[in-house]
């Protein structure tokens, strides 16, 4: 499996600073993604949604903790957003260019996440079939990132780069991983 870990970064110096982590792993093993992010630091601090008894899709997921997930194929405007909610709700959105028509993807009907919470750490976890949107062994380039609902500081934006004076997930330069 082709894969690699990774680290995300808050969008600005946060005064007084965060102090969480976000960590974790991508592997492409054929037609299969496997996505794990990992949260580190005092969630008690933190606005995370408790378990959904029945998780589902729903939208707007990213005005509350979220982990998210963009996919695009190389060389092709295109690509998915997938939001993971600590809930156990999902979505996946389709854009045919740069926030361009956004779409509900209904390749997909669920995401088996696979979540794990303790009081010092939180981890979410999935396996895509991503041949249910691209062809097989199709060249990716992906974006990983996470929003994260401070009780202090309200909504923080976390990213491999941020390489614009916005937090933007969908800047094509900011799909920095290639699979």
């Amino acid at each position: 499996m082709n894969g690699q870990d990774f680290c995300l970064q808050p969008f600005s110096p946060l005064i007084p600073p965060l102090n969480f982590k976000i960590t974790g792993r991508l592997a492409r093993r054929a037609d299969i993604l496997a996505i794990r992010y990992d949260l580190h630091g005092p969630l008690a601090e933190l606005v995370i949604p408790g378990p959904a008894e029945l998780p589902s899709r729903k939208h707007r997921l990213w005005e509350e903790t979220c982990f998210e997930l963009f996919l695009g194929v190389r060389e092709a405007p295109r690509y998915w957003e997938f939001n993971l909610s600590p809930a156990g709700d999902w979505n996946v959105y389709r854009f045919p260019g740069y926030r361009q028509g956004m779409t509900e993807e209904t390749a997909f009907t669920s995401l088996p996440l696979s979540l794990r919470r303790r009081p010092d750490s939180l981890s979410v976890a999935l396996e895509l079939e991503i041949v249910r949107i691209v062809g097989a062994n199709q060249p990716l380039a992906v974006a990983l990132a996470a929003v994260i609902k401070s009780r202090d500081h309200g909504l923080t934006y976390w990213a491999l780069a941020h390489p614009g004076p916005q937090p933007d997930f969908h800047r094509r330069d900011s799909f920095l991983i290639k699979l």
